[in-house]
């Protein structure tokens, strides 16, 4: 498949800009939830088994083509924060993240350490808002026995140099939160000991999906605090007794998951690796750079990141603070789906954003500026 198959694949309507918030979802997930629906609904003889079991290894399958992680390492999780959590009530000793990462981070950062007493968050201070090598190096000390970062930052769209953050940290564990930049960077997962990502924004798998995937070291060092009776070895449900959790991924793992979720996931993922990750990565930033470019013809400041290198999908614009209302109002009047956050729009585009969405977001620009210029 060619990245303009791929593209042909989805159907949103024009103006849709906040895929860092949500993808809508294509034909394949919407073709794979309807047809496992219909075998639930029917529950035909053979099928329900096969359809738990089936999809786990399938959904596994996908995301270790993507990620580079064996499918034995990786658990299917039903959104980020709960993967996130999983690792960080894991790890023992002090866990450095910014203070400013998304709530899934900092939240389980704060909650193991209430709760466990075993897990000292350090706040690191960032380079206006990014964790880069060389601000980290200065910031680490011997009690740090983990790093948590973003793959890509929600706020900033900053594409972090994750290689160069493995280098500086040495054998500490790195996990990281993917989910702005899984599915739309071809990122070195493989330096990584913890991955986790949800599937319903670049994925484009809806919601209700996502995964952990970990390295050998990660399973050895983590420990499964919520470990339900799905993460035991064996297929045969323990019935007789509570088992000790898997020394495997599936340690990180409680009760039965959804299988149509998983289903959606593993089609989505299916789909991105035919096509690959390189393709879809150049077409997104070609997009992005169509939306620098406009904001730059009207003015309008771009604070996220210029560079290919540092950027994914997200363009973050901050006019002035008596004009935001102004450009929000001026985006919501031609139709253009955007996020408001922090005194700025996050503008996130994909493979599928076309020439109506473009000529939609030059029209928002352009009654901006009449607006502003009265």
């Amino acid at each position: 498949m060619d990245i303009d198959q791929f593209t042909a694949r989805f159907g949103e309507d024009p103006g849709y800009l906040d895929f860092a918030r949500l993808g809508p979802i294509g034909h394949a997930v919407l073709e794979e939830q309807n047809a496992q629906a219909e075998l639930l609904s029917r529950a035909r003889f053979g099928t329900v088994s096969g359809l738990r079991t089936g999809q786990d290894e399938r959904v596994r399958a996908a995301i270790a083509a993507v990620t580079g992680f064996r499918a034995d390492q990786v658990v299917f999780q039903p959104n980020t924060s709960q993967g996130i959590m999983h690792a960080l009530f894991g790890v023992t000793g002090g866990v450095a993240l910014s203070a400013t990462e998304y709530p899934s981070l900092t939240f389980a950062a704060v909650r193991a350490a209430q709760s466990l007493g075993v897990v000292t968050p350090l706040w690191l201070e960032t380079d206006h808002g990014r964790i880069t090598p060389g601000n980290l190096r200065d910031q680490l000390t011997p009690a740090v026995t983990a790093v948590a970062v973003s793959l890509v930052d929600f706020r900033t769209g900053y594409l972090a140099d994750i290689e160069g953050i493995r280098q500086v940290i040495g054998d500490r564990l790195l996990i990281v939160d993917a989910i702005q930049g899984f599915g739309i960077v071809d990122a070195p997962y493989e330096v990584a000991d913890v991955v986790v990502s949800g599937g319903q924004t670049w994925v484009r798998a809806g919601s209700g999906t996502g995964f952990m995937a970990l390295s050998d070291r990660a399973i050895d060092q983590l420990t499964p605090v919520f470990s339900g009776f799905m993460g035991v070895d064996g297929d045969d449900l323990p019935l007789d007794g509570v088992e000790p959790p898997s020394h495997s991924a599936r340690a990180f793992s409680v009760g039965y998951p959804d299988p149509v979720a998983q289903a959606r996931l593993a089609a989505a993922l299916e789909e991105i690796a035919s096509v690959g990750v390189p393709a879809i990565r150049d077409r997104v930033i070609d997009r992005t750079t169509r939306v620098i470019d406009l904001a730059d013809e009207f003015g309008i400041p771009v604070s996220s990141s210029r560079a290919e290198s540092e950027r994914a999908g997200i363009v973050v614009i901050r006019p002035a603070d008596d004009q935001l209302t102004t450009l929000e109002a001026s985006l919501f009047n031609h139709g253009v789906t955007v996020t408001r956050r922090d005194g700025s729009i996050r503008v996130s585009a994909h493979v599928t954003t076309d020439e109506d969405s473009f000529d939609m977001l030059r029209g928002s620009f352009m009654s901006f500026a009449s607006a502003i210029n009265v």
